[in-house]
């Protein structure tokens, strides 16, 4: 059977790692990407480069998009995109969006007769090439056909969880939990270290623990070795997807206010420049609160 011709727009860590593991499941694919050169090991796997997104999508039956937030799909979908589709193509975005965003951009691209899966996935970049992802899915109907073969391909498992902007809501439940594990963790390794047991005893006795997780000790490896880039979930987005959460939040009348601090957190390590090291830097916050490996603001 052919495998329907892909767009893939968005080649960051996770958007690499997808479609590397579509392009290895056979799919003809187009890339683009705003840095071209983070294309070069796709081109080289067999993928195409486009010089733009509208230049990416006009022969593709399904453009997938992972992007960093709604300014972005915004940017890359409603103004460069759209234009240029093939009739009857979808629209399979992985971007974290606010839930809001979400139901915006479903319903504005219905108006244009265009169809946008809402597909959120959970996972690293690791995961995102080996096909085990966790795919959310959202919108009237569940996924099925050439689009649901797709997200089998990059996801281990495909769940459909609601209507539109229910994917991207859950997928902020994730990200709110991982936000507040990592900041936890960074306390009690600083706590640890500043009575005098070893930082790497404290981090390995922590992530072999009852208390641990799959997405805990992932964020440990990084602060055993104290190296936060390249990063596998930048500062920027847990700080965009924290208050995402907040907002949407609010507007149920729901109230967080360990989130909130924790929002907080991470939003200082953006101002202080840092936005693209990993999550895991917050150790290196923490340590600064003590006066430890202070962290230099960037203009």
């Amino acid at each position: 059977m052919t495998q329907p011709a892909l767009a893939f727009v968005g080649l960051g860590a996770m958007g690499s790692g997808m479609a590397h593991r579509l392009l290895a499941a056979g799919y003809p694919m187009t890339v683009h990407n705003r840095t071209a050169a983070r294309a070069s090991s796709l081109v080289e796997a067999g993928a195409r480069l486009a010089a733009s997104a509208a230049e990416a999508v006009p022969d593709a039956e399904i453009v997938i998009l992972s992007l960093s937030d709604d300014d972005a799909v915004e940017q890359t979908l409603f103004n460069e995109i759209t234009g240029s589709l093939k009739p009857g193509a979808t629209i399979v975005d992985t971007t974290a969006v606010s839930p809001a965003y979400a139901r915006q951009a479903a319903s504005r691209l219905e108006a244009m007769g265009l169809v946008r899966v809402e597909a959120a996935v959970v996972g690293n970049p690791g995961m995102a090439k080996a096909g085990k992802l966790r795919v959310l899915t959202a919108g009237p109907q569940e996924p099925s056909g050439p689009v649901r073969q797709v997200l089998e391909s990059i996801g281990e498992s495909v769940l459909h969880v609601g209507a539109t902007g229910a994917a991207s809501a859950l997928k902020l439940c994730f990200n709110l939990l991982l936000g507040a594990h990592t900041a936890a963790l960074a306390e009690a390794v600083s706590y640890g270290d500043s009575v005098g047991i070893d930082k790497s005893v404290v981090i390995d006795a922590l992530a072999a623990s009852g208390f641990s997780s799959p997405a805990l000790s992932f964020r440990a490896s990084f602060m055993r070795d104290g190296t936060y880039e390249p990063a596998a979930f930048r500062s920027s987005l847990m700080a965009k997807d924290l208050r995402n959460a907040i907002t949407d939040a609010s507007q149920h009348e729901v109230s967080m206010p360990v989130i909130q601090r924790v929002a907080d957190r991470f939003a200082e390590i953006v101002r202080a420049g840092h936005g693209d090291c990993d999550a895991a830097v917050i150790l290196r916050q923490q340590e600064n609160d003590k006066g430890h490996n202070r962290i230099p603001v960037i203009d």
